[in-house]
This record gives structure tokens, C-alpha cells and sequence, in this order.
């Protein structure tokens, strides 16, 4: 017999209760309702929601590109679950906190007004880090950027994150309505203030007046968050359709989960303190060791593991040399430039990122984490080697993961195969190999000219140049395997 799709319907007639009420207002409107927020923000919301202490908070769902959510959530009216995987250890939530799913190219007029409502108190995102459209090395609005380019001239059917944030902000300026709280929750920089700082040169150029009233009306608190969250499989789905009901919204993640945020909020938030969610004063040494730590770590082994052949995160924790390796440049390159965050031991920290990565039953695969590794680099690994050279310091094994992502940025595995590398800067990067590959010096010369990603200072260092040629060489020579074993010969 196959299971009834999930939805209120079901849900009564079941006679499992829920605390969804009809026609009460949204209160958060999210940008990129992908599976990290359901598991994620919309997770704790729902916590925060499940208390009954207060009016339930409502999560309007936002697609900035794809029907797909849309598609899996709306017969299901927002309902989904999140099933938590350890080793030994299996928990569902049944998530009820999102009642709104939206298709922006389909409805832009719709979510610039929602975003735009009174009772909008929160607006977060989750869009990765290509979706703000700037650029990682600086930090700065990318205005060459199409989209952005589009929206600037097109108000009321922007594509950007920014364009709707700057244009649902400025029709709350035009009708002088209180401000809100814009809540980035992907992994830039101080993304708070990153973002803050994108949204300000958009709106001068939009009105001077509209930018100086965000700066007092808007606020863009930092934050961090933590959780694994692998793409969801139909082996996924039809196993979960076991206990009666087809859930098309499913989203699997680890039991682990961290959020901290810097407590500044214009008009009310959720209680998220009492769900675990840490409200503090700064956020940047938590930040900064997520970012380098498990999000650097994490780039390093899906670029080189997946050349190497392994297609999840947990086969490549089983090649003793890549834990090794591993270890070895969180413990001795990225730990010593890192403040540890009050409350946290550093060193435990490593040793528990170490077994997450193990999972078995997430298969989170190496190439979805080795995506648009242009944006991801700067803030993951590049900017502790920027570190390492400022403290005339080590850091080797840093620079072999970037090696080994410009190797798979050339597009073919370590069996020859072709890669589809997913890239906003893929074009390019593979224009440079094709032009100079059999010429190391100019290669590796050529990719540090390319200042979307390389900044001046790592572009003008001999030491990173010399290093980066090396460790390419010697990958492009000999693969990923024996490469690596000479690097972890080199760095006892």
C-alpha cells in the first residue's frame, strides 16, 4: 500500500496535532529555502514554536530561482521532516514552522510586498556565497554582475538577494514603516556586516536617502551556523515513506547543530536562546574558526578526495592519510591563527569535527561541497595562509588543497574523466589551463592574476607562488595519492 502524501489534511485525519493556525501573519521571510535552512533555521523556529509560550512564528519561503522546494512543499503545505543521522542515533521532527513557499521570477511583486508587510519583523538568507553577488577577495558589490545590473534597472522584478532586499527595504522607507532585522546566515566573512556594507552601495545608488535611512533603521546582525546538511536521495524519501507518509520535503542531517548570533534585532525575534541557539555580543571567533576549521577542512578533502576517487565525505575519512593530513593542517596551520571563543576548547573541537566528518549514514558527497569553490576559498583557506605569511609560518598543507582545488578546476578526474565543475569563475579558470598547462610557471603565474579570487598580497608573494608550483607540480606529475604522500613526509 503506498503512503498518503503529508499534509494538515493527513495530519487530522490522523489524529496528530499540530499548532498551525489559518490566516496568522508571517513574521520571518527567508531567501533560499534550500535543504540547510529547513534543517537549520526553520528547525529551531519550529522548536521555538512547539514551546507554545507565545504566537507561533511563520516562515514565508523564498526560491530565488527554482520551482523545486515549491514543488515538494506546497501540497504538503510547508510540512516536512528533519531526520537527524549518527552512528547510533535516529530522531525525526516533524518541522511546521514554514507556511509560505514562493517562486521570486514567478511572484516577484508578491515577495517584495511580503518582505515589505509591517508584521515581516525578520528577513534572513541562505543563498550561498555566489548569491550576493560581490567579490570574495574584497568583499565589495560586484556591479558587472548581470543580475545586479538587471535589478538596477528593475525594481519591481529584481533577480538578486540585494535587489530584493534593497527594493522591498526601500518601499518600507517610502511608507516611513518601522525597520527590520535583514539576518545573513551563510558563511562570509562577518556576513552581518558584509552584507550591511552590499546593501548600502545598492541603495546609494538607488537614493542616497534610502541608504542613510537603513543605516538607522536596519540592522544586519553576524552570525554563524554549523550543521551538515547532504542532499536529500529518493532511497531517502521512500525509506522515510515506510511510516505511512510520503514526504517529498525531506531533509536529512547530522545530530550536531550550532547557531550563534549577535543579539541585535530591531523588532522582537523568535526565542531561540531557549532552543540552544547562542545570542551573544561578537560573533567573529566563532565565526572564524567555523569558516577555517570545519568549512576549510572541508573544501580540502572534497577537492582532493574526490579526485582521488572517493564520492562521500565519510570514504575519505577512511584513507588514514587524508585524516592524517587533515589533522595535521587544522592543528598546526589553521588552529594558531585563530582566538578561541569563550566556552570552547579548540583542540576538542578539531577532534569532534574529525569524527562528524565520519558519518556514515550522512553520504554527503565531495562533489556538492567542492561547488563554487571561487567563492569559498578566500574566506576557507586563503585568507589563513595570508596569516601564516604574516607570521612567517608554515603552511604547506594549506596550499596543497589549493593546488588540489586548481587541479579540479581543470576539469577531469584522476582517471581522465571530464568534471562539470559548478563555478560562477569556471569559464575562466579552465580558459587559463587550457592556455598554459604545460608550462607550470606561467600556469600557476596566471591562475594568481586572477584577482576574483587570489588577493594582491598572496598574488605578490614568492614564497605562495613557489609553494602553489610545487605542490601543483607534483600533483599534476604523480595524482593525488603519491602526492600526498610526499607532503606528509615533508610537514613531520
Amino acid at each position: 500500500m503506498s503512503a498518503s502524501r503529508l499534509n494538515l489534511a493527513l495530519l487530522e485525519k490522523q489524529q496528530i496535532s499540530t499548532y498551525r493556525q489559518a490566516e496568522k501573519p508571517i513574521s520571518i521571510v527567508h531567501l533560499g529555502i534550500g535543504a540547510f535552512h529547513r534543517a537549520h533555521q526553520a528547525w529551531y523556529t519550529d522548536k521555538v514554536n512547539l514551546l507554545q509560550e507565545n504566537e507561533p512564528w511563520y516562515i514565508a519561503g523564498v526560491s530565488l530561482r527554482s520551482s523545486s522546494v515549491q514543488k515538494q512543499l506546497q501540497p504538503q503545505d510547508g510540512l516536512y521532516n528533519v531526520v537527524e543521522f549518527d552512528a547510533d542515533f535516529q530522531h525525526t521532527q516533524l518541522v511546521q514552522a514554514v507556511s509560505q513557499v514562493l517562486v521570486a521570477p514567478d511572484s516577484p511583486e508578491r515577495v517584495l510586498e511580503l518582505m515589505a508587510q509591517e508584521h515581516t519583523k525578520i528577513i534572513s538568507l541562505t543563498v550561498t556565497e555566489k548569491g550576493y553577488c560581490h567579490d570574495p577577495a574584497t568583499g565589495r558589490l560586484n556591479l558587472d554582475h548581470p543580475d545586479i545590473k538587471h535589478d538596477l534597472a528593475n525594481a519591481n522584478a529584481p533577480k538578486s538577494a540585494i535587489g530584493y532586499l534593497v527594493f522591498s527595504l526601500q518601499r518600507r522607507f517610502k511608507l516611513e514603516a518601522t525597520g527590520v532585522t535583514v539576518l545573513c546566515c551563510d558563511n562570509l566573512p562577518q556576513n552581518g556586516h558584509t552584507l550591511a556594507g552590499l546593501v548600502g552601495e545598492f541603495a546609494k545608488r538607488i537614493d542616497p536617502a534610502l541608504a542613510s535611512w537603513i543605516v538607522d533603521n536596519v540592522s544586519f546582525p553576524n552570525s554563524m551556523v554549523d550543521r551538515i546538511v547532504p542532499a536529500t536521495t529518493e532511497e531517502d524519501i521512500q525509506q522515510h515513506a515506510l511510516t505511512g507518509r510520503e514526504d517529498r520535503g525531506l531533509v536529512k542531517t547530522e545530530r550536531f547543530s550550532q547557531w550563534v548570533i549577535e543579539d541585535n534585532f530591531i523588532v522582537g525575534r523568535p526565542a531561540w536562546e531557549q532552543v540552544g541557539v547562542s545570542l551573544v555580543c561578537a560573533v567573529e571567533p566563532f565565526e572564524k574558526a567555523k569558516l577555517r576549521l570545519l568549512n576549510g577542512a572541508h573544501s580540502a578533502l572534497a577537492y582532493l578526495g574526490y579526485l582521488n576517487g572517493y564520492q562521500f565525505v565519510h570514504q575519505v575519512m577512511q584513507d588514514k592519510s587524508f585524516v592524517v593530513f587533515l589533522r595535521h593542517m587544522m592543528r598546526n596551520e589553521i588552529l594558531p591563527t585563530l582566538v578561541a571563543p569563550k566556552g570552547m576548547i579548540l583542540e576538542d573541537y578539531i577532534e569532534q569535527l574529525l569524527t562528524r566528518f565520519t558519518n556514515p549514514n550522512l553520504h554527503h558527497r565531495t562533489y556538492q561541497i567542492a561547488m563554487d569553490g571561487s567563492q569559498k576559498l578566500p574566506q576557507r583557506l586563503l585568507n589563513t595562509i595570508e596569516d601564516r605569511l604574516n607570521n612567517n609560518a608554515s603552511f604547506d598543507c594549506l596550499c596543497f588543497a589549493v593546488a588540489g582545488w586548481l587541479r579540479y578546476s581543470m576539469a577531469f578526474d584522476g582517471k581522465g574523466e571530464p568534471i562539470e565543475v559548478q563555478d560562477p569563475y569556471a569559464r575562466e579558470l579552465f580558459a587559463i589551463q587550457q592556455a598554459h598547462f604545460y608550462q607550470i610557471d606561467d600556469l600557476i603565474d596566471n591562475y594568481l592574476s586572477f584577482d576574483k579570487v587570489f588577493s594582491r598580497q598572496l598574488a605578490q608573494s614568492e614564497l605562495f607562488c613557489s609553494r602553489l608550483k610545487y605542490w601543483l607540480g607534483i600533483i599534476l606529475a604523480n595524482g593525488i595519492n603519491t602526492a600526498l604522500k610526499v607532503l606528509l613526509i615533508e610537514v613531520k
